[in-house]
């Protein structure tokens, strides 16, 4: 190494003590001061601090309460809860029609569906009614002989009486547009249950 290069690096070194100044002082031994924002301005005494002719605010009493804003909430309110029936009541099904007296008769009935599409061509005889409610009448037809579980019975709804006797619908299945709309409700109860 160079003469020089060894008195560099005394040098050096005394340029990197002097750079960082005198090292810092411990921290004074207080206790922290906690200071309310709403608080009034406070004074110590300086000398207490060991700082001379530093001055900060006299102390004076806290405002009274917290620091934060306070908050009501508004109380429980109790609710009864009425809870609906699990089942809706249902509409009364209104009564069927009444059993006839006078027309139209069975032997009627019976003439009026003969050869109609969807009857049988055997002997029929009327099972149950005629019932009748107004003008409309409602009837079951079954083929004499057969017993009740070898064929459903046909259904047979008329309006008029003896001359005027019409027939509405015949068959296994007689709630018709017709019946659903124009029938009184007890003979619309007998054809479509309803």
């Amino acid at each position: 190494m160079s003469p020089r290069t060894l008195l560099l690096i005394p040098i050096g070194a005394l340029l990197l003590l002097s750079a960082c100044g005198a090292p810092p002082k411990p921290p004074l031994k207080s206790p922290p001061l906690y200071v309310s924002p709403s608080a009034a301005p406070i004074s110590l005494n300086p000398s207490a601090l060991g700082v001379p002719g530093a001055t900060f605010p006299t102390p004076t009493a806290a405002a009274p309460g917290p620091a934060y804003p306070t908050y009501t909430y508004p109380t429980a309110v109790t609710t009864t809860v009425t809870q609906a029936p699990d089942t809706v009541p249902a509409t009364p099904t209104p009564s069927h029609a009444a059993a006839c007296t006078g027309s139209p008769t069975d032997a009627q009935l019976l003439t009026l569906i003969k050869g109609q599409p969807g009857i049988p061509n055997k002997t029929l005889q009327v099972d149950d009614g005629p019932y009748c409610s107004g003008e409309w009448s409602f009837s079951t037809v079954e083929i004499t002989g057969a017993s009740a579980d070898q064929l459903e019975p046909l259904m047979v709804v008329t309006t008029g009486r003896d001359t005027t006797l019409a027939l509405v619908a015949a068959g296994s299945e007689v709630c018709t547009n017709r019946v659903l709309t124009s029938a009184p409700p007890g003979i619309r109860v007998l054809a479509c249950g309803s």
